[in-house]
């Protein structure tokens, strides 16, 4: 089994940016965990992060037929994008969505997700652990 990681803009600067809401651990911390795990349970996976909305749009369409599933955090772009919600429909290549704050909980347009329509299942508030939990069900689907 192979799943794509894709992380959206700003995630880059975990560890940096605001740390009491998205904790102190670095984007190369959270490739790791998932990786240990991936290892751990016999998955390939692959990881792409962008600030850039059509990097992330090429990602996407980069798993059809290439990849088992996909783990997003579309971060800023959840709440603007068609263009993601797009992708992931075309690829029709399962897809769950992940955010390491729960973005019910916080300022009102967040509460907005375009691309949970196209989506197995998503993982909020979680932290870095949410990744893991979608792994798991990307896995067991």
């Amino acid at each position: 089994m192979k799943i794509l990681v894709i992380n959206g803009p700003n995630l880059n600067m975990l560890g940096i940016r605001e740390p009491e809401i998205y904790g102190n651990q670095t984007y190369n911390d959270l490739v790791a965990l998932i990786s240990r795990e991936a290892e751990k349970i016999g998955v390939e996976t692959e990881f792409v992060q962008s600030n850039h909305e059509g990097a992330l749009v090429d990602a996407i369409q980069s798993a059809y037929n290439r990849c088992d599933g996909i783990i997003i955090n579309p971060a800023a772009y959840t709440h603007t994008s068609v263009a993601l919600l797009d992708a992931v429909k075309s690829v029709g290549v399962p897809t769950v969505e992940v955010h390491i704050s729960d973005p019910d909980t916080r300022e009102e347009f967040r509460k907005i997700s375009y691309i949970r329509k196209a989506c197995i299942a998503t993982v909020k508030g979680k932290g870095f652990a949410g990744y893991i939990e979608a792994l798991h069900i990307l896995c067991d689907r």
